[in-house]
Formats: structure tokens, sequence, C-alpha cells
């Protein structure tokens, strides 16, 4: 959680990007619905599309062709807005730490309304439900999934990997029947 807490950043996050949460119009994709904007790491969100959407009803899997063209096009926006000179490198070692705060929120295996006061993550672990398009444990193994692949060449996190990659496989013997994520929304 260090590395998370270090993320540098002062971008405008617009805190809950899911699908429904966009207008597409002849002049482009925008954005509603602001209240949960703040400050912060812009990977935060673009994780999103690694992660399934994690705050969203409609979680899903990102097919990987769609995951490079979109942090192709954030890492050129990026540098032409900012200046910047950040590398590939760089934009993977913070997906994969953004990718693993996402992971460990528990919170994020439901509803905004649910969010308090539970710990989802041991709940989920005695009992499944459905929220939207997948259950809580779908949710959790394709994020599993998702952090034991993206932190797997970033040597700060390789112990992140492996086990994201053994609890993985573990939830996969544990529970059988779970499906992967859906790769497009209803």
């Amino acid at each position: 959680m260090d590395r998370l807490g270090r993320a540098p950043g002062h971008a405008l996050l617009h805190g809950d990007p899911c699908p429904g949460n966009d207008l597409h119009t002849p002049a482009g994709t925008r954005f509603v619905d602001f209240e949960q904007a703040s400050l912060g790491n812009g990977l935060t969100e673009l994780a999103y599309l690694r992660i399934g959407f994690p705050t969203c009803w409609c979680v899903t899997a990102t097919p990987a062709a769609l995951l490079e063209r979109a942090e192709n096009a954030y890492l050129a926006q990026w540098r032409t807005a900012t200046g910047s000179r950040i590398t590939g490198a760089e934009l993977r070692d913070g997906l994969a730490d953004a990718c693993a705060g996402w992971l460990l929120r528990g919170d994020a295996l439901v509803e905004r309304a649910r969010r308090e006061g539970a710990d989802h993550l041991a709940r989920m672990a005695r009992r499944d439900w459905k929220w939207g398009t997948a259950t809580a444990r779908q949710r959790f193994v394709h994020r599993l999934g998702v952090v034991g692949r993206t932190a797997a060449d970033r040597p700060a996190l390789a112990g992140v990997s492996a086990l994201a990659g053994a609890m993985r496989r573990h939830a996969a013997a544990l529970w059988p029947a779970l499906r992967p994520l859906p790769t497009k929304r209803p």
C-alpha cells in the first residue's frame, strides 16, 4: 500500500468512469456524473479498463487489443497535455500499482450504497453475491488474474504477481463453476 500512497498525480479524476456514465455524441465521448471527482493519479482510472470497471454494475473484461489501443492513446495524450516524457515502462509500473490497489479494495465488490462498514473480501470467501453483470467472486478472480499478469514483468511487484497468480489458481479450484467476466456490456 505504500507504493499506492506515493503515486504522483494531480489530474482531475472522474471517480466513476463506468459505461453508463458516458454520452456518445458526434463530437466524441463525454463523461457525466462527476459526484466522485477528485484529484489524483490518472493511471487509477486508466486501470479501470484492465481491472474490469471496478465501481460499475456492468463489469467487463476488456479485450487485449482494445486495452493496447486505449493505453497507447492515453500515453500519447498525456505526453501532449503535460509535455511529460513518461515511458511505456513507467506507464506499466503505474498500471500494475493501480490494478493492485483495485484488487485490495473489497468495497469495490458491491454497489456504492453498500460500501461502508463491512469487510466484503472476507464476506466473499464465505458466500458469493451478484451485482450487475457478475458476481463478487467473478470480479475478484478476474482482478487476481489482471494483477498477476500486469505485475509479472515489474521487478518490484514480483511477489505480488506470484501471490495473485497462486490465489487465482486456488480460487479457480475452490469455485470451479465461476465463469469469466463478460467482454461486452448488455
